[in-house]
Formats: C-alpha cells, sequence, structure tokens
C-alpha cells in the first residue's frame, strides 16, 4: 500500500520531465500525452461499474426510481456493477454513508479458509498487499480490476458521465443534502473536454441566518447558482504531506464535531488511487445559522477544491485563479517548473497563500523560490504557513479561517455560480447548460415570466378561469352532488342547479387561452421530450423568482388579532399567499377542459368542434416524466372531475397492459414532513418547506420493475400528497372543516396504503380521524401507518417567513368543528381510542429528527435515513403480502374517482 500510493503521488514528475523543453507554460493541450491509456482508463472504469451501455443513451431519473426487489433490500454491493446502484439508491434516501464504496465479498461456502469463516460474510476487499514488490511499484499503471476497490471520486464522475441532465442535477441535489461537496467541473480523461456544471447546480437551494438574528426578515433562501459569496480554493502543487480535503473539513467543521464534506485519503478507502477523476473541481459553502456562538464566519464562503496537481491541470487551476477571493496553494517542494507556471499570474487580483511541509522538502530551494515570488503574487511573509507533524492542528485551523475571514471583511471578488460559467466559458471549457434545448427552453420561459410583476394581478389578468368562475362552479358541482344523496331532491333543485352550473361553463368556455397560457402550452408541447423537460425546470425557477408573493398581514398583527379575541381567530385563510407555480397553469388548461366536456355532455357544443380535448395527453406526459399533478384543488377544496378523469383514461391507454395500480397516500397537517417523507422514501419531487408548495392534493407516479412487478402484484404505485389540505387539529369555519373531512375520506377511500404523518402522537387531525371513522363504518379500510416525526429545527431562534402561518395557529380554545368532531367522534382523540389501531402491529412509527446538527451546516441524520428505509421495506411488504385493500386497475379507479 505504503509503495503505491508515493508512486501515485510522483506521477505529476513523470509528466513534467515530458514538458522540459517547453518555456512557455503548460496549455491545455498538454493533457492528451497519453491518450491511449486515459482513453482506456475511462472506458475499463465504465464497464468496471457497468456503465459502458449508457454512454450513448444516458441513465435517466426515471431509470433511478423504478421500484425493484432491490427497494426493500439493505443490501451492500458484491461486486463493481453494484456500485453506482448502491450509490444511488443511498443518496436517495439522504444516506450519510451513500460515498462508501466498501464490497462484501461473495465467497461459495466450500472456498472459504476454515480460520476465517466466521469474517467472510463482512469481508472487506483492499488491495494485495502480499504480491511481490514488482508488482506493487508498476500498480500505478494498472486499471482497476472487479477485485479493486474503486476510489469513491471515481464512482462519482463515472456515474455523473453516464448520465442525462436531470439525473446529473438530482444528485447534485441529493448530494447538498447530505452536506457532501458538490462536484463544478466533471473532468472527461478520454475526450479533455471538461464540462462545467451549471445546470447540474441550478435545483439546488439554500437557507441561511444573519447575525444578529431578528424576527422578520433574518432568514434568506436562495438557489446556490444565483447567490454570491466570496470564494476560496485550496489546490496542490506537485506533492504535499498536508491534505486538502481535511483541512477544508477541518475549517468548515464547528467545535470539535468532524463534517467530512470533502472525501478524503483517511477515509474509508480514501487512499486507493484516482483513476479518472483527477481534474475533479468541488464546491462546498459554509452557511451561517445566524447564532455567533456556532457561526465559524458571518456570512455565506464558497471553498473549492481542486483533485490532482495543478500542474497536470492547468486550466481547471486558472479558473480557479479568476474566480477565487484567494488560493492555499499546498505543496512540500516548489520547483523550477512550478515557479514558471506561478510566475504566469503575475498582476493577477487573487491573493496567495502557500501551506509548505519544508522539513519533508527541498527547504533552501523552497526560500529562493518564494523570495522571487512574493513581489510578483503580492506576496508578504504572511502568505506562507508551515505545517508539519508537530504543528498543533487546532491552532492551524483557526489561522487559516483568520485568513479567510481577514479576506472577506476586506473588499474582496464575491461571485455566483453563474458568474464562475462565465469565467470558465472564457477559458475554453464546457458548460452543461449551453445546449439548444437548454437554451430555447429558457428564452420560453423568460417571455413568459417578464411579464409577471405581480403574482395576484397575473392569475386575475391571464389564468381567468381560476379563482371566483372556478369557485363558483365548485361550490354549484357540491350542491349538486349533495342534493343527489340526500335521498329524494326535487327535481326541480337538480334542475336549476345544473342550469347554473352550464351558465357558469359556458362563460368560461367563452374565453381563449391567454398568451402566456399559450405559450406555456408551446412549451410542453415541444416534439423534443428533453425540451419539454428543460422548460418545465426553467418554469419551476422563473416562476418562484418572478412572483413572490406579499403576506396578506404581518405576524404581528396576527398575534394582536389572537389577542383581542382570546385565540378565536380565523386561519382559514393563509397569511403568506400562495406563490404563483406550474401548477395554476395546468389548473387554467384543466378549467379549460372541464368547461368544454360539461357543454359537450349537456348537448351544447359538438364533440367535433372541441379544442382542448389534447391537455389531458399533455399533462399526462409531464406525469410520466416526474411532474406531480393536482388531484384537488387546495383553493375551492374540490376536484376536477372531468379532467382527472381524462388523465387517468389517458393514463390507461398509454400504460396498455402494465395498468395494475396501488395508490399509496399520506396525509398530515403542514409541516410535519410528508413532502420530505415521500422525496427520501421514492425520490419524488414534492415541494418542501412549510408553506413553500402549493395547497392541493398532489399525485405522482412511480413504475415498478417489470421482474419485480409479479412479485409485487402491480406495475405502477399513485402517490398522493395531500399538500396543504388539512387545516390542523382546529379549523374555525364549520364549513371548511366539512370540506376537509371529505377529501381526507375521498383519498383515503381511494387508497391502498394510506400514511399519516403526525406533529404529535396524540393529536390527529379532526378531518383525518372523521375519514377514518366514516371508511371503518363502510369496511373500506386502507392498510395504514401513523408516522410521528421529530420536527425540531434548531436552525433558528425566531420563525422562518414560511413557517409563521404554523406557529400562529397554535390551537387555543376548541372550535365548533372540534366540538362537532370529538362529537361524532365519541370523543376519540387517541391512537390508543381507535378500535381498529392495534400499536402490537406496527402501526405507529417514530422517525428520528431529519437534521444531525444545527442547520444549515447540519447533515442529515442517519437515523433519519435508515428509518425511512425500514418504513419504506414495510410499506412494500404489505402491498406483497397483500395486506393492502384489493389492487386496482386504472379503469377500477376511473370509477371509484366517479363514486366517491
Amino acid at each position: 500500500m505504503k509503495l503505491t500510493v508515493c508512486v501515485c503521488l510522483f506521477l505529476p514528475d513523470l509528466e513534467w520531465r515530458e514538458m522540459e523543453g517547453d518555456d512557455d507554460g503548460p496549455n491545455e493541450a498538454q493533457d492528451s500525452d497519453f491518450p491511449t491509456v486515459e482513453r482506456s482508463r475511462l472506458q475499463e472504469m465504465l464497464s468496471l461499474l457497468g456503465l459502458e451501455m449508457y454512454q450513448a443513451q444516458k441513465l435517466s431519473l426515471q431509470d433511478s426510481l423504478q421500484i425493484s426487489s432491490d427497494s426493500m433490500k439493505n443490501w451492500a454491493p458484491q461486486a463493481p456493477k453494484d456500485l453506482p446502484w448502491n450509490f444511488l439508491r443511498k443518496l436517495q434516501a439522504l444516506n450519510a454513508e451513500a460515498r462508501n464504496t466498501t464490497m462484501v465479498l461473495d465467497v461459495p461456502p466450500d472456498t472459504r479458509p476454515a480460520e476465517k469463516e466466521s469474517q467472510v460474510e463482512e469481508e472487506i476487499i483492499y488491495w494485495d498487499t502480499a504480491d511481490d514488490i514488482s508488482a506493487d511499484i508498476y500498480s500505478f499503471s494498472e486499471l482497476p480490476t472487479p477485485d479493486t476497490p474503486v476510489n469513491p471520486l471515481d464512482l462519482l464522475c463515472a456515474l455523473l458521465l453516464s448520465s442525462d441532465s436531470f439525473l446529473q442535477q438530482e444528485i447534485v441535489l441529493k448530494m447538498s443534502l447530505c452536506q457532501f461537496a458538490l462536484p463544478l467541473v466533471l473532468p472527461d480523461p478520454e475526450n479533455h473536454y471538461h464540462t462545467f456544471l451549471l445546470w447540474a447546480m441550478r435545483g439546488t437551494v439554500r437557507t441561511w441566518g444573519s447575525q444578529p438574528p431578528r424576527a422578520v426578515g433574518s432568514f434568506r433562501e436562495d438557489s446556490v447558482v444565483l447567490s454570491r459569496a466570496p470564494a476560496f480554493a485550496f489546490v496542490r502543487m506537485e506533492v504535499s504531506s498536508n491534505s486538502k480535503s481535511q483541512l477544508l473539513n477541518a475549517v468548515l467543521s464547528p467545535g470539535h464535531r468532524q463534517r467530512d464534506c470533502f472525501w478524503h485519503r483517511d477515509l474509508n478507502l480514501g487512499t486507493n488511487p484516482r483513476e479518472i477523476a483527477d481534474g475533479l473541481v468541488e464546491i462546498s459553502w459554509f452557511l451561517p445559522s445566524g447564532r455567533e456562538d456556532l457561526d465559524i464566519f458571518p456570512e455565506p464562503v464558497a471553498f473549492l477544491n481542486l483533485r490532482g496537481d495543478i500542474g497536470s491541470h492547468w486550466l481547471q487551476f486558472k479558473l480557479l485563479t479568476e474566480i477565487s477571493s484567494a488560493v492555499f496553494i499546498l505543496t512540500d517542494n516548489i520547483n523550477k517548473k512550478e515557479y514558471k507556471l506561478l510566475y504566469s499570474m503575475k498582476g493577477s487580483a487573487t491573493k496567495y497563500y502557500f501551506i509548505l511541509s519544508p522539513y519533508r522538502g527541498k527547504r533552501n530551494t523552497n526560500l529562493r523560490f518564494l523570495n522571487r515570488l512574493i513581489p510578483v503574487l503580492k506576496m508578504d511573509p504572511s502568505h506562507v504557513l508551515v505545517k508539519v507533524s508537530s504543528t498543533d492542528s487546532a491552532g492551524f485551523v483557526r489561522r487559516v479561517r483568520a485568513i479567510v475571514a481577514h479576506v472577506t471583511r476586506a473588499p474582496c471578488r464575491r461571485v455566483s455560480v453563474e458568474d464562475m460559467a462565465h469565467a470558465a466559458r472564457k477559458l475554453g471549457l464546457k458548460v452543461d447548460e449551453d445546449c439548444d434545448e437548454c437554451q430555447r427552453a429558457k428564452d420560453r420561459m423568460e417571455q413568459i415570466t417578464r411579464k409577471i410583476k405581480d403574482s395576484d394581478a397575473y392569475r386575475r389578468a391571464e389564468l381567468r378561469l381560476q379563482g371566483d368562475p372556478w369557485r363558483k362552479a365548485a361550490q354549484v358541482e357540491r350542491e349538486l352532488c349533495q342534493a343527489q344523496w340526500a335521498g329524494d331532491p326535487p327535481e326541480r333543485c337538480r334542475a336549476e342547479l345544473r342550469h347554473r352550473l352550464l351558465e357558469l361553463r359556458t362563460q368560461q368556455n367563452g374565453h381563449d387561452p391567454a398568451w402566456g397560457l399559450q405559450e406555456f402550452i408551446s412549451g410542453i408541447s415541444s416534439p423534443s421530450l428533453g425540451e419539454k423537460q428543460y422548460f418545465l425546470r426553467w418554469m419551476e425557477w422563473g416562476l418562484a423568482r418572478a412572483a413572490q408573493p406579499r403576506p396578506r398581514a404581518s405576524p404581528e398583527t396576527m398575534l394582536t388579532l389572537r389577542a383581542k379575541h382570546r385565540g378565536a381567530v380565523d386561519f382559514s385563510e393563509p397569511l403568506w399567499p400562495e406563490p404563483l407555480g406550474v401548477e395554476h397553469f395546468l389548473r387554467e388548461m384543466g378549467q379549460f377542459y372541464e368547461a368544454e366536456s360539461c357543454l359537450v355532455e349537456a348537448g351544447k357544443l359538438p364533440a367535433g368542434q372541441r379544442r382542448f380535448a389534447h391537455f389531458p395527453g399533455l399533462a399526462l406526459e409531464l406525469l410520466l416524466k416526474g411532474l406531480p399533478l393536482e388531484l384537488i384543488d387546495g383553493n375551492t377544496l374540490s376536484t376536477p372531475l372531468r379532467w382527472v378523469t381524462g388523465l387517468l383514461k389517458e393514463l390507461h391507454v398509454r400504460l396498455e397492459r402494465r395498468s395494475r395500480l396501488v395508490v399509496l397516500s399520506v396525509l398530515g397537517v403542514p409541516g410535519t414532513g410528508k413532502s420530505t417523507l415521500l422525496n427520501t422514501m421514492f425520490g419524488l419531487r414534492f415541494a418542501t418547506g412549510r408553506g413553500r408548495g402549493p395547497r392541493g392534493a398532489f399525485m405522482q407516479l412511480l413504475t415498478v420493475a417489470e421482474s419485480f412487478s409479479q412479485d409485487l402484484g402491480c406495475d405502477h404505485i399513485l402517490v398522493i400528497h395531500s399538500g396543504g389540505l388539512i387545516g390542523g387539529v382546529l379549523t374555525e369555519a364549520g364549513e371548511r372543516f366539512e370540506q376537509e373531512a371529505s377529501l381526507a375520506t375521498l383519498i383515503m377511500g381511494l387508497s391502498n396504503v394510506t400514511v399519516v404523518s403526525l406533529a404529535e402522537t396524540r393529536d390527529i387531525p379532526p378531518a383525518i380521524l372523521h375519514a377514518f371513522l366514516r371508511l371503518e363504518k363502510t369496511g373500506h379500510m386502507p392498510n395504514y401507518q401513523f408516522v410521528y416525526q421529530s420536527l425540531q429545527d434548531a436552525s433558528a431562534p425566531g420563525s422562518k417567513p414560511r413557517e409563521r402561518k404554523q406557529l400562529l395557529d397554535e390551537p387555543r380554545d376548541a372550535s365548533r368543528a372540534t366540538v362537532q368532531m370529538e362529537h361524532q367522534g365519541g370523543g376519540i382523540r387517541t391512537l390508543a381510542g381507535l378500535a381498529f389501531c392495534d400499536p402490537e402491529r406496527q402501526h405507529v412509527w417514530h422517525i428520528p429528527g431529519l437534521w444531525h446538527g444545527v442547520p444549515p451546516m447540519a447533515a442529515v441524520s442517519l437515523g433519519y435515513s435508515e428509518a425511512i428505509f425500514e418504513l419504506k421495506r414495510c410499506l412494500l411488504e404489505n402491498i406483497r403480502n397483500g395486506l393492502s385493500n384489493q389492487n386496482k386497475n386504472i379503469q377500477q379507479l376511473i370509477e371509484l374517482v366517479r363514486r366517491l
């Protein structure tokens, strides 16, 4: 092992000897000195990991989310081909051990040595140090074999090179949630065409606090692509006895708790030689919490790490010098060639710092070159730091932090990832976002969003079929439904309701789609599947930035109202309006389809004159690509029945023979972690954060692998998320409570499996309890699991803007709806009081808190990840064992929607 590492570190010297005659400094063309070896290494690595087939047709996000038999196993990889899938599975579950590429030997029992039989199942594959010395010396030139452990950075690079843009984006997002360093420049050792991953970063949003914390506005939330911060790069020149990654982790770690953002040599398999990852640039941020006792820096700071030697990766180093406020160079020796490289940086505005280990290098040579570089790079002796084995590590880390703090306090360069991408383009690096499909989609999004100045005004002007027209139509449909179930209502009453509904639908059908909706429809109608997906992502981000809603009242005003009225305040109208999103454009399409369908049914419009009959097919394409579609409108608390039925009919046609469904629903009050639970469990894309997402119930479709569908008993799982439909334990408006209870009954009535997410185990929302009692009487009871999640959020002593509604909406007095609920339920308010709930049968789950530490720098708790996996395994086992309601096909689901 020792010899192997030494030879790997000696590799840069081999390259420099090849370039000894060049006095003009390195250039990128020299990266291809050994094209045959490099090409072979990449192809062999892809073949080793089973990713070779994904070079022409890239691995997609849908491929990675399929439900298979592995979804129920907490298995360890036994061969290199298992590693990519193991990484994706653990990353989806936000598992902090996702980067561990340890493999477990699968040895036939008859070949096991007797003395090691008890250890063989857990044996880890390492380099064979029993080989003769000559084999070890030249091991750097050998390619990995199935018996060789894979460096985690090689695995990451190979997987990113094999993934499409949307899977890359998902990988980066999940890595961010796990607090892993993110790939910024992806090397391509075969083509030497390195890629700056701007698009892959687009979906990553972070929240941080400011000091001192204030009651309002002390937290900011922004995309990492757009927010500007000072950047500090850490690079290695030739050989360094000190580890950049370990130093960076120490700088980023508060107190004595070591955080492993950057993978380093002391971690398991960290010393394994990198085959294809040299040239990778990683980035991580320090984000303050707003607490002076915890924050290392008072503002966000970016840290960049170049893997490999700067001489071999001059283009990446040049980029880092142009985007960083300061560059820290770690080295043991400064040779003539490295001196020439740094001399060429003369005139740079970037500050340079050296971290040396002189006792391991040529002390006098280092001093001679440093004395020449100090005036060239505008350094002074304080820019040279010495770290040897006897150096106090904690003191050295404090010194590096002090340098970073000093630079950030002074006027310095502040850059966003977009700024970095602009610099990368100038240097000739490929930027992933620059493809034609992505840019056309972006242009269309900007044409739509530049017209949005105020979200409420835009909805009234451009999305005209929503609001009052849809609310009135929904109310009439509700009354008509109640009249039909009332026994024997007068025909005159029903005819009058039908007439009013027809008038409202005729008014809606008299409108044409506004220009913005037409552009949206054109975007999702693109014949290019990639452009369609790009457009949807751009719309999500563009709308989030173009239409930030304003609060209807300040938290202080609401607190005053609560005190004045002794807590009896109607909070059915949210404090923070619903932000404008893609779902509103789809809802408008649904209303055009509803109005037209109603007129066709009434014989007022010939079927041949329909203009919007193709709308369900357009929306279905989005559902199949992972976009949540609305089942219940949270603003009107109603279901657009014709629209939902049209979607399900299109789904039935599209899936053909694979139409067996299981419906899994998740209900609970806002802020109980429902979205995070589903996203972690299945890799879904429900909006997270209290008050951030739309208020309706949404559905997403999961595909079951054909090899597993027979065993599981279904071809797809339809996941329904109740969103913000259930208002909480208290609801002041009795009518709203009845609507919530009816909708909870609808969702659970459609479901085979229901998960109820609770903030307190003894506090079942009355609407959900009402639905359970109603379904218990009918005998239509889904398999159910109660999940209690620890929701402690230590990120702020004050409230975040999106949390105020929940903080203010704490129950003080029993509302009319609660009294009514207790009367109907016979006073039942706890799990134990439910006749059908048997705690011994594992109906109740306790999930640990999401964060390990204090956000925003906290990592996801390993306990949370493991508990969510066990819950997922239990749900799938119940489906497989037939403990849920009888599985449905889509035709049966359509009929059930109509009846309910």
